[in-house]
């Protein structure tokens, strides 16, 4: 009862002030891709990311699918938004949606715990099995996670609260930022989570065969198995 009622008011707050819809960030001379820096990121399936359970995760096993990225939290007002986003990740997985959780500890000290603990309170409260991954900053810094410096970078905007979303096309280019505030399966969301899976996958381009080490054009093999012509 106590954490509704926190939601609640959280939830009105949010209504009056903007608190919890996420931060602009400025567009000049911001983020990764800045002059002598390295290239800009274009896809969150380039990024590679260690699970909850510390085991290495490549984002591009995901191309082609719709991802739902969220900074969630263990002692937040909106913790309880864990059982809509399960919720809507069982409703539209086999449709192409990936939900992930990032926890996060950049807004009032809320994700304290470690990823043992994180993981335990999940699956015991929530039935969470949507993919977790480690701890990361949200924020602006040294520390900031690569994949909110590309996620803010792409949208203007940040996380100013826990259980901020990000929308991610089956390309790997995000859509949109939703706020705190935005119910995971409230029409809003569920509309857009609809649009972006309704949109075609990319197609993947053929690989080039590879040349010859004497560095002539290779040439195509006869489909009885004999040896190319040359």
């Amino acid at each position: 009862m106590a954490s509704r009622i926190a939601a609640a008011v959280l939830s009105v707050v949010s209504s009056v002030t903007g608190f919890g819809d996420g931060q602009a960030i400025p567009s000049a001379g911001a983020g990764p891709g800045a002059a002598g820096s390295a290239p800009r990121p274009t896809s969150l399936f380039e990024f590679k990311v260690t699970a909850l359970d510390g085991s290495p995760v490549d984002l591009g096993s995901m191309a082609g699918k719709v991802v739902l990225v969220v900074n969630v939290a263990s002692r937040c007002g909106y913790t309880a938004q864990y059982a809509d986003l399960e919720k809507l990740w069982k409703e539209y997985r086999d449709r192409g949606l990936v939900v992930v959780g990032f926890p996060c500890n950049d807004f009032g000290g809320q994700e304290p715990g470690s990823e043992k603990e994180i993981g335990d309170f999940c699956r015991a409260n929530f039935g969470v099995s949507f993919p977790m991954m480690s701890k990361v900053q949200t924020k602006p810094g040294k520390e900031q996670s690569p994949i909110y410096a590309f996620l803010g970078g792409a949208t203007k905007t940040l996380p100013s609260w826990n259980f901020g979303k990000y929308l991610v096309g089956r390309d790997g280019v995000p859509i949109a930022f939703y706020g705190s505030g935005t119910k995971p399966m409230g029409d809003e969301l569920r509309a857009a989570v609809e649009r972006a899976l309704a949109a075609k996958a990319p197609e993947t381009k053929p690989a080039t065969p590879a040349a010859p080490a004497d560095g002539t054009p290779g040439a195509q093999a006869p489909s009885d198995g004999s040896a190319p012509k040359r």
